[in-house]
């Protein structure tokens, strides 16, 4: 086979059509005339509509339903419960995986959290239903509710996050202490959060016999077609699965919920198409949602300010049913070069829906911690918090001793403190005022998130009239994954953009893996990337053994493929098109198949990271503790930036949810009932443009070889991880007080806790 070199060289790229370029969405013209359809925009012949009836308590059972009085409503077709839904042919409680999540499917009368799903009320119009939800005026047999991380007796999980181990000792921690000259302890706080992405959880089901059609928000096509199959005992190949659009998802869509299978449940019952959309307060409670935690870190350091030791223990919360626990603590293990190490876990089970992957899960929550207990033990040594870290960041990997594939960290601090002007920061805090005689305050955070992949495959197709076709079941929660996979789907096949017909969103086509952990680009793309190198030596085999080719013979010389057309590497004047190779062949098209995934020597070798740098201004009303960020310069080294625009994007959005975390979200739980109190947009807060007047996302130049072959790393959630601590620290450098409970409120500026 003759070697193949796709077009990855700048030389080669023109504007429009290749990896690198700051192109604008493909679907951004789709997305502002209205004319994108997301998955409640379906409406299919005789389609019905279903409403979910939930429980208003936390803890107890479903004691009596006025069904009858559901049913008479004028166009009720029919009411769902425990006592006449649909067979499934797996226990919903059942675990096969650790990606698998129970469901509550109306199994039972029993009530485990607040806003689960106890009924469900199908009709003919969205206003029907939704009386005939109100009318089911359910009684309850109520239980005390255990709310929060008081809530109930503490145990050791057995693991955190997927499989991680809940305790890890790295050095003496014990003698690292006892070295250290000075010492900090700190207990910091977050609170529950809920994922809340423009667009609820939603599902248009219609059964077709034995098959099944749906439209429904997902970040992971293919497990959600097997959990689906699972459920209802038919193959996967049996269920079609569409999803072109997400409005959001942020971990909240990457496992079928519960209501979207009591949407394919309501369907089944009633034998023709449902819809089913959750009302934004049923998002909170059975689709998931971010752990509250208590994190107590401990450092030490000697003289010099050097970290001699770091222990990092977390307490958390999973559901009374099942098992995720918050991995916080694990952010302890990748930043700091501390000889000795401890991180350690101890969890709760409480009344609410099971806590899922929410963007940046662990890192996030253990982030916030790390970095404002650095800046502690840097203020209590006298350092600079930059030159601090800086003296401090790790050249490997603590916990494993790898190296990393590629650290850019030193660059991410000097180009950040650069752009921001942190030199002019003075080292005490309460010194800077601006001249309304507000507080200023400067915070930094350092930022890491780990370079993920999974496993995905890919289809490409070359045509005879010159075009291409690239299929992967790709998703595109609005992060521009349309645009970005579409960008190496025209290099992977040497043709311009507007040459390749890029087929994404349905699970009819090839598995695409999950999109999560910011990994979504590296797996899809170097499927994208192989599927392209496969095609094109399909193709080139074929003209180097035609001898009435330009290429024949050019085997071992190697060809190049660029704008439609094969090259010989050595005398690029001899080439052939795509369109004439396949025309003497007799072809109307050739295909091939790519499949991205992890390179296990690599991971063995090599600890693999994204890394960055925050930095924060916040001003404060010293006589009311109002505060307002006005300035976020972040700086991130994250390997080859497919598409600049849309990276920056990303960026920019991690940075906001970073502002978030610390200044604004929490759910609020009531310790009575176990309801949460705040469970809308209104006072479920999130930030606006006014609370977010001025960003700056710096891209780091950055080379990993190691990460995989097109040297991409994600961008999605490691905007989080620095920005929340550097806010935090700001607000400490405004004020003298340190708040270690968040969101930060003006309360807790006014009247610190002792």
């Amino acid at each position: 086979m003759p070697d193949i070199a796709l077009t990855q060289s700048p030389a080669h790229i023109r504007h429009g059509s290749n990896i690198g370029q700051p192109l604008t969405r493909r679907d951004g013209v789709l997305k502002v005339t209205g004319t994108a359809r997301y998955a409640a925009d379906n409406h299919p012949p005789g389609m019905l509509y279903a409403v979910l009836a939930v429980s208003s308590i936390a803890r107890g059972r479903v004691a009596f339903l006025d069904v009858a009085a559901a049913k008479a409503h004028p166009r009720v077709v029919e009411v769902m419960t425990p006592a006449n839904k649909p067979a499934l042919a797996q226990d919903p409680d059942a675990k096969t995986n650790p990606f698998m999540f129970r469901l509550d499917l109306l199994q039972s009368d029993q009530v485990r959290y607040a806003n689960q799903p106890v009924a469900v009320v199908i009709a003919e119009t969205l206003e029907a239903a939704t009386e005939g939800a109100a009318l089911l005026s359910p009684r309850y047999g109520t239980d005390p509710a255990r709310v929060g991380l008081d809530g109930a007796a503490s145990f050791v999980p057995p693991a955190v996050g997927v499989g991680n181990p809940s305790e890890v000792h790295h050095g003496d921690v014990a003698a690292g202490f006892a070295a250290a000259v000075t010492q900090i302890e700190a207990t910091y706080e977050t609170p529950p959060q809920y994922h809340n992405p423009m667009e609820p959880h939603a599902i248009v089901a219609a059964w077709h016999g034995d098959t099944l059609s749906v439209d429904t928000p997902s970040q992971g096509l293919a497990i959600a077609q097997g959990r689906i199959a699972g459920l209802f005992g038919i193959s996967p190949e049996a269920i079609h699965i569409r999803s072109p659009f997400l409005g959001g998802g942020f971990g909240g869509k990457g496992f079928i919920s519960g209501p979207q299978v009591l949407g394919i449940m309501a369907a089944k019952m009633v034998g023709k198409p449902v819809k089913l959309v959750l009302r934004r307060e049923q998002m909170f409670g059975p689709v998931g949602h971010r752990a509250p935690t208590r994190q107590t870190l401990r450092m030490g350091a000697d003289k010099d300010g050097q970290l001699t030791a770091l222990d990092h223990h977390t307490k958390t919360a999973s559901s009374s049913f099942d098992d995720f626990f918050e991995p916080a603590s694990n952010a302890s293990h990748t930043l700091y070069a501390s000889p000795a190490i401890a991180t350690s876990y101890e969890a709760v089970r409480v009344d609410t829906g099971t806590p899922i992957f929410m963007r940046a899960p662990g890192e996030a929550t253990g982030s916030i911690a790390l970095e404002s207990t650095i800046d502690e033990i840097a203020c209590a040594c006298g350092m600079d918090p930059l030159a601090f870290r800086l003296m401090n960041y790790a050249e490997v990997e603590p916990i494993s001793g790898k190296p990393f594939s590629s650290k850019a960290l030193r660059e991410c601090y000097r180009q950040g403190a650069a752009r921001f002007g942190w030199e002019r920061r003075p080292l005490a805090p309460r010194q800077m005022q601006d001249d309304a005689g507000l507080l200023v305050g400067w915070g930094m955070g350092t930022a890491t998130f780990p370079a993920l992949m999974f496993q995905g495959h890919a289809r490409a197709v070359l045509r005879r009239d010159g075009g291409g076709v690239m299929e992967i079941g790709a998703h595109d929660m609005g992060q521009g994954a349309w645009t970005a996979l579409a960008q190496i789907a025209a290099d992977g096949l040497g043709l311009d953009i507007d040459q390749v017909d890029f087929r994404s969103g349905s699970s009819d086509l090839p598995d695409a893996g999950i999109a999560g952990g910011s990994a979504h680009t590296a797996t899809a793309g170097m499927a994208i990337h192989n599927a392209g190198a496969d095609v094109i030596a399909r193709l080139a085999d074929l003209a180097t053994n035609d001898n009435r080719s330009l290429l024949f013979g050019a085997g071992n010389t190697g060809l190049i493929a660029r704008g439609g057309r094969l090259f010989r590497r050595d005398d690029e004047n001899r080439s052939e098109s795509y369109a004439d190779i396949l025309t003497r062949a007799g072809l109307e098209a050739i295909e091939g198949r790519g499949t991205g995934a992890t390179d296990p020597v690599a991971q063995s070798a090599y600890a693999m990271h994204a890394h960055g740098a925050v930095f924060a201004e916040v001003k404060v009303d010293p006589d009311l503790g109002q505060m307002r960020v006005t300035r976020v310069v972040g700086a991130f080294a994250a390997g080859r930036i497919i598409n600049p625009r849309m990276v920056h994007s990303q960026l920019c959005g991690g940075m906001i949810w970073g502002v978030s975390f610390a200044l604004h979200e929490q759910a609020v739980m009531d310790p009575r009932s176990g309801r949460p109190m705040n469970p809308n947009l209104g006072e479920y807060h999130v930030p606006v443009n006014a609370d977010v007047p001025s960003l700056e996302a710096i891209l780091v130049e950055e080379s990993d070889a190691h990460v995989n072959a097109l040297g991409i790393k994600g961008v999605g959630e490691i905007g989080v991880t620095g920005t929340a601590g550097a806010v935090a620290n700001a607000v400490w450098h405004a004020t003298g007080i340190r708040v270690r409970t968040f969101p930060i409120t003006l309360d807790r500026l006014i009247e610190p806790a002792p």
